[in-house]
């Protein structure tokens, strides 16, 4: 075969690479879209191979959402607005994406962002308190926390506990 041409799969073999692929961990469907498209798998194919891997429960957007929540929120600290922004990236289902979230309570979220702030708060250098504040609430933002959990956030701020 010369040198920058690919070779086609067919879609049992496509199938079979991702079924695998998706037994080590969680995928959406646009991801296996887009590794077919990659591989050259015809448009019919790939609905086929589609078909079989949600039928098969290979593929579950609901099941890839939840995980993907709990893992952004757990482990890059990010919040709600800025996970909504990735799951539209991945086209995921914009009821999937309400139903997983709104299932998050937002103590989960102020116990991510509280440590976050006061990380923040140490680093932070202000003129006034409220360019302080300003510059904590615009970190808050840039982590995709909604106003409503940044306030209940800065607000214990403003109470000793916070500085703790």
């Amino acid at each position: 075969m010369p040198y920058g041409t690919k070779k086609e799969l067919t879609a049992q073999q496509a199938f079979q690479k991702l079924a695998a692929l998706c037994a080590k961990g969680e995928h959406c469907q646009q991801e296996m879209l887009e590794k077919m498209r990659q591989w050259g798998v015809s448009e019919e194919e790939q609905a086929t191979v589609m078909a079989r891997l949600v039928g098969e429960r290979y593929v579950d957007d609901q099941r890839f959402t939840r995980a993907f929540v709990s893992d952004k929120i757990r482990y890059n600290k990010w919040g709600r607005r800025k996970v909504e922004q990735a799951l539209w990236l991945k086209h995921i289902d914009k009821a999937i994406v309400a139903q997983v979230l709104d299932d998050i309570p937002d103590e989960e979220y102020i116990s991510v962002l509280k440590p976050l702030l006061k990380q923040k708060h140490r680093s932070t250098k202000a003129a006034s308190e409220y360019e302080l504040t300003m510059k904590l609430i615009k970190f808050a933002i840039s982590r995709g926390f909604t106003m409503d959990i940044i306030k209940q956030c800065i607000e214990v701020e403003d109470e000793d506990e916070f500085l703790d």
